[in-house]
């Protein structure tokens, strides 16, 4: 995920939000990810993403962030005015199962908890959408079975409980999962106390990956 800086908008009218839609498009001509979820809001996008490959997550968001950055200040006017993200994406690891399904929820359900909209699905710039706008990302099928009725999910109130956690992961770039997985995440990937080393750990980026089923 990223924000805009000072959490200024980064999706004005509608052509912003298509923008960044063809830039995730042409990010996949690039490199080969699979995306299992996304939303845009007006200053801020979460993407639910599997790589196939190390290196993967870095180079498709950063060039889609990179590429998104220049052509915003070029249509708004704001070259040599400063940056528009407020810094490098954020990332962080999601067990497989109950984890990841949380996830996909809490981005689904960004415009509804925003008051954007009453239904996930009414909100066009998001992966849980039913409304038809050209080049959307092509999404991939979920490495967990996807419960019935899922929109009613999505719409339904999450857990207090399971909000905050979700959200301290987010903060922290710490690994979203169980208590045992976390630990031996934050180990293998050199995440110590849900503090990443400097850069992205050569075997992570999604927001999910194969070994955390």
């Amino acid at each position: 995920m990223n924000r805009g800086v000072r959490r200024l908008p980064l999706f004005i009218r509608p052509a912003d939000y298509e923008a960044f839609l063809n830039i995730l498009c042409a990010a996949a001509e690039r490199v080969a990810m699979r995306v299992l979820a996304f939303v845009l809001m007006p200053n801020h996008w979460h993407l639910v993403l599997w790589p196939l490959a190390d290196g993967d997550l870095t180079e498709y968001v950063g060039w889609a962030s990179l590429i998104h950055a220049c052509r915003w200040q070029r249509a708004h006017g704001t070259r040599g005015l400063g940056p528009v993200y407020q810094g490098r994406f954020k990332a962080l690891p999601v067990q497989t199962g109950a984890h990841m399904l949380a996830v996909i929820r809490y981005v689904e359900r960004n415009p509804v908890r925003a008051g954007l909209v009453a239904c996930a699905q009414d909100w066009s710039y998001s992966s849980a959408s039913d409304i038809t706008i050209p080049d959307r990302p092509v999404l991939h099928r979920w490495p967990v079975a996807r419960p019935p009725h899922w929109i009613d999910l999505v719409n339904g109130l999450e857990q207090d409980v399971e909000l905050a956690a979700l959200r301290e992961s987010v903060a922290r770039s710490a690994p979203f999962g169980t208590d045992e997985w976390r630990a031996e995440t934050a180990i293998r990937l050199g995440w110590i106390s849900g503090v990443r080393r400097c850069g992205h750990p050569s075997r992570t980026g999604a927001i999910t990956r194969r070994e955390a089923s």
